[in-house]
């Protein structure tokens, strides 16, 4: 399953990359008992919301519906066992102040401990925005542009120029957009005991991932790209002359009151016994319990989901004016302001500019921060999972609960598909380096299994030659080019084997 993500980030890259694993999203489920705790923090009262809480926690539906088929209900509990993640950790945030928060299941499997919602997690590339505050900040007070050429700050290492760079630079603001043209999605991190490269190592692809380079025109169009804030990381630390975690602590964390969070990495001993461990989706535990990420800005934050709450609060406030001390009302409302495929400046803004936050994904962890620009309103949940699937639904059913918009499933129509055509359809299709997958038709249905798959995966047929994953919904089509039948999957082709 990874294979197919991890190839189909690397076509939409467009450039050649040898990057071994992505740790995005994954759909695949197994069951798995555990454990239930509810810890409230001892920072606020949340009586008021008791009911509010017992409501959301038995009213999870899945987000990708059949049209005509009735929706099934579920508890946390529920679903926590049926997407095998030991624990959830979640904070409210409710006219610009920390609502709730609560924390259910397992920190460490191995251990019996209990999660709790002062429990740390890997905030994936939610570290993003949050290192953006920090570089806003810096180009605010004038110790560089945000539209200078990054290589006019850089003292220790250089963006290599190339035939891209001859008219157009990359600058903070295209790299906090995703717009500066540069390679390297995401990172896979580094395994406890594995030689962890310095920031200009990992910028010259002396680490498990490629150079980060540019290989379009700057400004020209959108590419997400950890690489950049790698390199805005580098240049912050130039600048300052001090690390990046400590600059940020100094800088955003602890005015905002992230007192309790840390981009420090590998995670300080301190910070041990408070930190989850993280599992892979078929429940395996992470190679040392947690990975390290050398890329702090683009993955490497530790924090809780109370704490992320007080960034939600401070973005919001300084984006409505009655907050100045980070950076200014109107350098927030570029911030939050949607450019190319809708990112703002660290944060990404919806469609119906309705929300703005962001998602993250590191190995052994997922994470989602929403945020309404209508009454300060958010919500931030963690999870010590590769599978964050349960996170959209315990989004959809606190935005239900508050009345809260735009958090809506998908509704599919489905047809049974024809014996003639599945026969068809059915085989094995060879997806290149990737591996073969063998297609089965039953029940009017496709059912894939591969060595690279945990668990066979089921596709519904919306029509002869589209058809969607029934738990998660990624595409599998079939077309016909100059007759020969093929198989197009996350951005892979596939042919058939005879």
């Amino acid at each position: 399953m990874d294979k197919f993500l991890l190839k189909a980030k690397q076509n939409i890259l467009n450039f050649n990359s040898n990057q071994t694993t992505m740790k995005l999203l994954s759909a695949l489920i197994l069951p798995l008992s555990i454990l239930i705790s509810c810890n409230p923090p001892a920072e606020y009262v949340e009586e008021t919301h008791e009911a509010n809480i017992s409501n959301i926690e038995n009213a999870l539906q899945p987000m990708l519906q059949i049209n005509g088929e009735e929706v099934p209900t579920f508890n946390i509990a529920d679903r926590m066992r049926h997407y095998k993640v030991e624990a959830v950790s979640l904070a409210v945030v409710i006219d610009g102040q920390l609502a709730w928060a609560r924390a259910y299941g397992t920190a460490d499997r191995e251990l019996s401990k209990a999660v709790n919602t002062e429990t740390l997690f890997l905030a994936g590339s939610v570290s993003k925005p949050v290192a953006a505050l920090g570089a806003l900040q810096m180009a605010e007070q004038g110790v560089f542009g945000l539209d200078d050429n990054v290589n006019d700050h850089l003292t220790s290492w250089q963006v290599p120029d190339n035939e891209f760079t001859e008219t157009e630079k990359v600058s903070i603001r295209r790299i906090l957009n995703h717009t500066a043209g540069l390679t390297v999605w995401g990172f896979p991190g580094y395994d406890k005991g594995d030689t962890v490269p310095t920031t200009v190592q990992v910028l010259d692809g002396e680490g498990n991932t490629d150079p980060i380079r540019v290989y379009k025109e700057p400004g020209e169009s959108w590419g997400y790209s950890g690489g950049g804030y790698t390199i805005m990381q580098l240049m912050m630390r130039d600048k300052e002359g001090k690390e990046f975690a400590a600059l940020m602590q100094e800088r955003v964390l602890d005015p905002i009151g992230m007192t309790a969070s840390t981009y420090a990495n590998p995670l300080p001993e301190e910070f041990h016994a408070i930190a989850a461990t993280g599992y892979r989706d078929n429940g395996d535990e992470v190679e040392g319990k947690w990975p390290i990420y050398p890329e702090m800005a683009a993955a490497g934050l530790w924090t809780t989901p109370s704490q992320l709450a007080k960034y939600i609060i401070a973005v919001n406030e300084t984006h409505d004016g009655t907050r100045g001390d980070i950076i200014s009302t109107d350098l927030a409302s570029d911030m939050l302001t949607p450019g190319m495929n809708n990112h703002g400046l660290g944060p990404v803004i919806s469609g119906d500019s309705l929300r703005w936050g962001h998602g993250g994904a590191d190995e052994g962890f997922r994470t989602q921060l929403t945020s309404w620009f209508e009454g300060n309103h958010g919500i931030v949940i963690m999870v010590n999972s590769d599978n964050g699937a349960i996170m959209r639904e315990l989004l959809r059913a606190i935005a239900n609960e508050y009345g809260w918009p735009g958090i809506e499933p998908t509704v599919k129509e489905v047809i049974s598909l024809s014996e003639e055509v599945g026969a068809e359809l059915a085989g094995s299709w060879d997806l290149g380096e990737v591996g073969v997958v063998n297609v089965e038709y039953k029940d009017g249905q496709l059912i894939t299994t591969a060595d690279f798959i945990d668990t066979p995966m089921t596709f519904a047929a919306e029509n002869d030659s589209l058809f969607f994953h029934l738990d998660g919904g990624m595409q599998m089509r079939f077309t016909r080019t100059s007759g020969e039948l093929q198989m197009k999957v996350q951005g892979l082709t596939g042919t058939k084997l005879e």
